[in-house]
């Protein structure tokens, strides 16, 4: 299947080739022969006709730190018309730049396969899909009352904060049990976010890592565990974490069966969940998930050509 694929990222000169799953995909699409551009949000607009155009610079992609792309002539591109399928994978933060992104976005649903489906990704933000499933999380309050997260530690202990809409393991903090400096940390989250914020006990488990599991349209592609670093309770890669190679338990197989298939209903195609201890679901990454290149390091499989398979199935269900 020859196709023409638009990246909507951050700045590819910025990106670290070594993990960044945009490069994996840009890479494994070249391979196949598609035609690859890359073009910023900033760049979207829709015109009089209703139609949708970004600035669109065609790349050339190679594993070559410090030599890893090309760009051609910036082309004005619709994304209805010249362009067969639409990544979305410029980092959150899930802001209304971001929100409104997925409402241009939807407008070409019809036309252009937008990968995730922009509709399921304004509505389904890492932190409070993952409350549809709430037998499988910790004890999770969702709050900016500082009162409320009193009440919290009174029955759980310690506990770790995160803005609602925070990604990579940015501002999470670990109150103790006798609530010191909680106050002033929420003074801070309170005139930082509007938004509420998530509360759950602190798990002593996640020393042990903190497992990120890939689902291709709401089936197991693989699994690597992440543990701190030095001095770190967050295991983020981002945050110094180290990537080790794993497998899944009962239990998290039992995650993944209980939302495979709402995954793949929604257009949710390409998806990662944190889950800590091998029981105990955090997150629930949709809006530019990562993990695939220590995946595929560690088990050599090849998580971004089932990503491009699950796309092509789904444009040729589209055309039936």
């Amino acid at each position: 299947m020859s196709l023409r694929v638009a990246v909507q990222m951050d700045p590819i000169e910025n990106i670290n080739i070594a993990g960044d799953s945009s490069f994996a995909l840009m890479l494994k699409a070249q391979e196949r022969g598609y035609s690859v551009f890359e073009y910023h949000v900033e760049s979207l607009t829709l015109d009089a006709d209703d139609r949708l155009f970004a600035e669109c610079y065609p790349v050339t992609v190679q594993r070559v730190e410090g030599d890893h792309f090309s760009k051609g002539e910036a082309q004005r591109l619709d994304l209805g018309k010249n362009i067969d399928v639409v990544l979305m994978r410029q980092d959150p933060p899930f802001h209304m730049g971001y929100i409104t992104a997925t409402h241009l976005l939807e407008r070409i649903r019809g036309e252009t396969l937008v990968v995730n489906d922009p509709v399921n990704v304004r509505n389904a933000p890492e932190k409070v899909m993952v409350l549809d499933y709430r037998r499988f999380m910790p004890p999770t309050l969702v709050t900016r009352s500082v009162d409320e997260v009193k009440r919290f530690i009174a029955e759980h202990g310690a506990v770790v904060v995160k803005p609602i809409h925070g990604n990579g393991g940015k501002a999470i903090f670990r109150i103790p049990e006798n609530g010191e400096n909680l106050s002033a940390l929420f003074e801070v989250f309170n005139m930082t976010w509007p938004e509420p914020h998530m509360v759950q006990p602190f798990l002593p488990e996640v020393a042990e890592g903190d497992k990120r599991i890939v689902l291709i349209d709401g089936e197991v592609a693989g699994a690597i565990n992440r543990k701190p670093g030095e001095g770190e309770f967050r295991s983020n890669l981002a945050m110094g974490g180290s990537a080790e190679a794993t497998q899944l338990t009962e239990r998290e197989r039992e995650i993944c069966e209980a939302m495979g298939p709402e995954l793949k209903r929604l257009g949710l195609t390409f998806v990662g969940i944190d889950v800590i201890g091998g029981k105990w679901l955090t997150e629930i990454n949709v809006t530019s998930p990562t993990g695939i290149v220590a995946i595929d390091r560690f088990n050599g499989t090849d998580t971004a050509g089932m990503i491009w398979d699950a796309i092509e199935a789904r444009l040729a269900e589209r055309k039936k």
